[in-house]
């Protein structure tokens, strides 16, 4: 029975394991897919436009937690942290867009991939994190694939691969005060908050550029809203299903589902430099989880699952 008894825990839990990975390999192919819709529409809508569009239809899906949610619930204490996260991550999501609608689809990934390393630093300005050798050995490296992706100095870069980088460390920034917000708040005003925040921060600069979206614009940016809820809800699970270690890596397949959606629907063939600098920080990143799934193993033990807004 003994050995039994073991073989058991091993299947159970390898089966966890690989639940996690298809859950996590079908998020990052839901938000390959989101990317590409939101390219195809930025070709003819302004990306202001198009990003308070898309928070402006993703509140339908979050209705149920607005519900939930009750001023009353509302911590006064934590008020100026909701807008600051309301705030960073709005500017961040234009940010974003813009780079949507200016550079290939897998070097905007890859260059997002660089967010854990800005939490990473982030962790240790604002958290009060222990700086390790071995961290910021990954952060370098982490920006040294950055830097191999744009190659500053033999490439001209572009306005697009400027607008990442500063959207990558401001997502980076919400995650830290998502954090920091867990300790007090409730999901679904944390979730609902940002919705309703980034909705507000959007709406000035979409009416500057509005202008009346066709039907099928419409259409387009209804269905990013509801395969942005999709896949979060895709990576829930995942981190439900298994360890950050093992979902970690699988995330960065949608780097390979983005450049082969760039190949086919917009002919963007990224050079080699974009899948080496990719490599690197998907290396970096992965590094980063594995040692902070460590740390967390330390203090908590095994069978704690990972801490966050979800």
């Amino acid at each position: 029975m003994f050995p039994v008894s073991y073989l058991r825990a091993a299947v159970n839990g390898a089966s966890a394991n690989l639940q996690g990975m298809l859950w996590m390999a079908l998020a990052g192919l839901i938000f390959a897919l989101f990317t590409g819709i939101v390219r195809h529409v930025s070709t003819d809508m302004d990306p202001m436009q198009a990003a308070f569009l898309r928070y402006a239809f993703g509140l339908i899906f979050i209705a149920p937690f607005v519900m939930r949610m009750r001023l009353g619930s509302l911590r006064p204490g934590y008020l100026a942290l909701h807008g600051l996260r309301g705030l960073v991550h709005g500017i961040g999501v234009l940010c974003w867009f813009i780079a949507m609608s200016r550079i290939p689809l897998a070097e905007v990934t890859a260059l997002g991939f660089t967010s854990p390393v800005f939490a990473t630093v982030g962790a240790v300005l604002f958290l009060g994190e222990r700086v390790r050798l071995r961290r910021i050995g990954a952060v370098c490296m982490g920006f040294a694939g950055a830097l191999v992706i744009l190659r500053p100095g033999v490439e001209a870069i572009d306005i697009g691969a400027i607008a990442m980088l500063i959207a990558a460390p401001l997502f980076a920034v919400s995650k830290i005060v998502a954090k920091v917000l867990t300790l007090r708040e409730s999901t679904p005003t944390i979730v609902a908050s940002l919705s309703l925040l980034v909705t507000i921060v959007l709406l000035p600069p979409a009416i500057a550029v509005w202008r009346p979206p066709t039907w099928e614009e419409y259409g387009w940016m209804l269905l990013t809203a509801a395969l942005a809820t999709l896949g979060h809800l895709a990576m829930v699970q995942a981190f439900r299903s298994a360890d950050l270690t093992v979902t970690q890596p699988v995330e960065f397949l949608q780097l390979v589902w983005a450049t082969l959606l760039g190949l086919y629907l917009f002919s963007e063939t990224p050079d080699v430099w974009v899948w080496i600098g990719g490599a690197v920080i998907i290396g970096s990143a992965t590094y980063i989880a594995h040692r902070e799934a460590l740390m967390r193993q330390n203090a908590t033990g095994p069978n704690t699952p990972p801490a966050g807004p979800h």
